[in-house]
């Protein structure tokens, strides 16, 4: 079973980090497709947006052909190079301050911050193959500068020269040019916009992973849970002969002793420890009070501690018995809890054991107390617990299946009772048992 959830928790891990993956690898295109589509869009709007201003400006200087002049009087050395861009920065400021306005406006209305830039890259005097400028110039540029354009996008066109000779203009082809322009534009905000018009789909796939993580956890946790309780069970088929040794032990030896000679106490002795082990099998198996009970007699208590001292011969117990009076408590139960007890002292090295037994008017007192190994203060909040025991560089020093303390605590409990401990390292260990009744 072990081997199988370790084989079970790898496929998992396996099957988690490849849907981790595939979402991830999900995302990331999703993201490079919606970039691409904003971006294509936002470059149709500017380019139409452009070509129409163009086509404005072109219409009102047909007739000036003044780009054209512009140019053949920078290619003649007439004007310098500062002049030269002037003029193609006053000549477009109208242009300009529409495509500002645009992109300000409208585009800024849905939350895309721009940058754009159109440079001539390129004028060339098409007869002799000249170049007339060396390096870009910039036509027109946004206030914020284009860092990492996104979107290029280049054109290229001729121009034509007139002169007019006896009212009759004709094509002068020596002053004909070639021109390249260039449009850059950024998105600088690209990434938050994708992100927030995706925000419903990365929301569901962090949902639909954390719901696949919360299960692989939780399936890791029963796993590990079954594991211990499988370990707890190993335990368990360990030790179970040990849980019954004390009242085994004692038949044993009061058979031996009928085979020597006949006492008169053997038999009672015989006739308590089979209801003992009766009372123990009923325990481990329903784990409650049974139903139908004996009420026990003040001499019963002495009956639990004469057998002990049959069976622990080399201890010495010391029972102060006070109780005058049948008691409405089970007596398999406290015989259960007097001899767990008992045990748990000799267990744990205690020679001497003191046992006071007494009913007040409504409540029952017993008090046990040893010269045993005692217990640190951090062991007594678990010793009540199931399948616990003390542990002495992390190795149990005595066998057991750690259920004693526990099913006393079980009783008490049942009982409306209440049971106090304390003990001292070296010293010994002292439990103090107060259980309500009714008379």
């Amino acid at each position: 079973m072990v081997s199988k959830s370790k084989h079970l928790i790898l496929l998992f891990s396996t099957l988690f980090l490849l849907l981790l993956g595939i979402q991830a690898y999900f995302m990331y295109k999703t993201y490079q497709v919606k970039e691409r589509d904003i971006y294509r869009s936002v470059n149709n709007q500017l380019t139409n947006y452009s070509d129409k201003l163009e086509n404005i400006h072109d219409a009102k200087e047909v007739k000036s052909d003044t780009l054209q002049r512009i140019i053949i009087r920078y290619y003649n050395k007439e004007i310098s190079k500062k002049e030269f861009i002037r003029h193609f920065s006053e000549d477009r400021k109208e242009v300009s301050k529409r495509l500002n306005n645009y992109i300000n406006d409208r585009l800024k209305k849905d939350g895309y911050q721009i940058s754009a830039r159109i440079r001539y890259t390129s004028i060339i005097h098409l007869p002799d193959s000249v170049k007339v400028i060396s390096n870009p110039i910039t036509i027109f540029e946004t206030k914020d500068p284009v860092k990492k354009p996104k979107v290029s996008s280049t054109g290229t066109w001729r121009t034509s020269s007139t002169r007019e000779t006896k009212g009759i203009e004709t094509p002068e082809k020596r002053d004909i040019f070639f021109i390249t322009s260039q449009s850059d534009f950024e998105i600088r905000n690209i990434k938050s916009i994708v992100f927030k018009e995706l925000a419903l789909l990365i929301i569901c796939c962090i949902l639909l992973l954390g719901s696949v993580l919360l299960l692989y956890i939780f399936t890791i946790q029963n796993l590990i849970k079954q594991k211990k309780q499988v370990e707890v069970l190993h335990t368990v088929v360990d030790n179970i002969s040990h849980e019954f040794k004390t009242p085994i032990a004692t038949l044993k030896i009061a058979s031996k002793t009928l085979k020597k000679e006949m006492r008169p106490e053997t038999l009672p002795l015989i006739d308590r420890q089979i209801s003992r082990l009766e009372s123990l099998m009923h325990q481990l198996h329903k784990d409650e009070i049974p139903d139908e009970m004996s009420p026990v007699q003040p001499e019963d208590w002495s009956f639990f501690i004469q057998d002990l001292a049959f069976t622990y011969s080399q201890n010495k117990f010391k029972l102060e018995n006070k109780v005058s009076q049948e008691l409405p408590f089970d007596k398999n139960l406290m015989e259960t809890v007097i001899k767990n007890l008992c045990e748990n002292s000799v267990k744990y090295g205690a020679s001497d054991i003191n046992i006071n037994i007494a009913n007040l008017s409504d409540h029952l007192e017993i008090e046990i107390s040893d010269n045993g190994n005692g217990m640190e203060n951090s062991e007594l909040k678990n010793i009540f617990e199931k399948f616990y025991r003390i542990q002495g560089n992390n190795i149990h020093n005595s066998k057991g299946l750690g259920l004693g303390l526990y099913f006393v605590k079980k009783i008490i409990s049942n009982y409306q009772g209440k049971i106090d401990v304390s003990s001292q390292r070296g010293v010994g260990s002292t439990f103090k048992i107060s259980v309500p009744y009714e008379n």
